[in-house]
């Protein structure tokens, strides 16, 4: 009965105001108010919006490749390498191609016995997990990497400014190409291109029945997850800082855009070097849709480090890496190497889209009522109890 009342109120209030208005022929008066609060806001984020060196790849001009080999999983994205003609028109571009029709196929050794026929590229049109196994060969051996949109979401390729719509655009590489130099993500010696997650999705994903029903199973497990009855206990080290019982942890390669916590999906760089660190620790339905709606980020720690150790009091704990479930020994080391991979671009791409500037709301309602907003940097983007700076906890010293 409170939440229908609390719902009538919402939706009844608006309405009230809106009635009065028309009453005192004022209601111009509150369509003037609407655009000009639309146009300061519009004005504050082309004003905080970061300049294009800040978000925009450098690249440099390459000759032609003459001996591709690109891998490609025809099951990907729906099957997009047979709806897009991927194989044949790598092949008229002088690639040499190899299907993983088969289960369990070891893509790195296939990378590897191209490389030793002389394959002077290699590329993939597959899913994130399998675009970052064989881009881990490429950086060991210094030879450029193609990225393929043939997945089903494409993450890497939408922060490479690709096309994600025609994947067979991203082929335009091989012939009209220009080349960068991106980071590539580690964790306990395996490589990632986007993330790394442990926690509340990891134990989701971790569960069989996700993948046939995504939404049922993140439901049934939420109330327990948010609450600590489920999961393993985890310790963050993020490069001294220690993090106590988060129950999500997000490891990425390069961090994330700020502006938007629910649709974080985009990083601005992958160039920069360092590793992107989101921590959350709720303790309630309330707190949880309060950072979703960005009402207020207690419990919310979002920060930056070379190297990050999450240790738990399992022996194994399940993590996400690049959308595929995993089990890892304890303590799982996440680190980066800078610059170590170099990515092959088309020369005419769609581009990253500029990430928006930040309204910070709640610093600007501190100002309004006369308090001082928090000081940049860690506090800026909420804290995290209980924190601490110092050497990680062992999961023995677990209280």
């Amino acid at each position: 009965m409170l939440r229908w009342v609390a719902l009538a109120l919402a939706l009844g209030a608006p309405v009230a105001l809106i009635v009065v208005f028309i009453g005192q022929r004022l209601l111009w008066v509150a369509v003037l108010s609407v655009v000009l609060l639309g146009a300061a806001v519009l004005a504050a984020r082309t004003a905080l919006r970061p300049d294009r060196s800040a978000w925009e790849l450098p690249v440099v001009d390459v000759p032609d490749v003459r001996r591709p080999f690109v891998v490609m999983n025809p099951r990907s994205g729906g099957g997009k390498v047979a709806r897009f003609d991927l194989r044949q028109r790598a092949e008229a571009l002088g690639a040499e191609v190899a299907l993983l029709d088969q289960p369990h196929t070891d893509v790195q050794q296939l990378a590897r016995d191209a490389l030793a026929r002389g394959a002077d590229l290699l590329g993939v049109a597959g899913g994130d997990g399998t675009q970052a196994l064989v881009a881990q060969v490429a950086a060991e051996q210094d030879v450029p990497f193609l990225v393929i949109s043939a997945g089903t979401r494409n993450h890497f390729a939408l922060d490479l400014g690709l096309d994600r719509e025609d994947p067979s655009r991203c082929l335009d590489a091989l012939r009209d190409g220009v080349e960068a130099r991106i980071d590539l993500g580690e964790i306990n010696g395996r490589p990632f291109v986007n993330n790394a997650s442990f926690g509340a999705y990891a134990e989701i994903v971790d569960n069989p029945a996700y993948r046939d029903d995504k939404r049922g199973t993140t439901l049934d497990a939420m109330p327990e997850l948010l609450t600590g009855r489920r999961g393993a206990y985890l310790v963050a080290d993020v490069a001294g800082l220690v993090v106590d019982s988060p129950q999500a942890i997000l490891i990425s390669n390069n961090p994330y855009e700020t502006s938007d916590f629910a649709g974080a999906g985009r990083r601005a760089r992958l160039d920069r070097g360092t590793l992107g660190v989101i921590a959350v620790r709720v303790n309630s339905a309330r707190q949880a849709i309060g950072l979703l709606n960005g009402a207020h980020r207690r419990g919310f720690l979002q920060t930056e480090a070379r190297e990050v150790q999450v240790s738990s009091d399992e022996l194994s704990i399940p993590v996400g890496i690049d959308g595929e479930s995993v089990h890892l020994s304890t303590p799982v080391r996440c680190t980066v190497r800078p610059a170590a991979l170099r990515i092959r671009l088309p020369r005419h791409r769609p581009g990253v889209r500029p990430p928006s500037g930040t309204l910070d709301w709640a610093a600007l309602w501190a100002l309004a009522v006369g308090r001082r907003p928090a000081a940049g940097g860690l506090a800026a983007v909420g804290a995290l109890p209980p924190v601490r700076s110092g050497t990680s906890v062992p999961p023995a010293d677990r209280a």
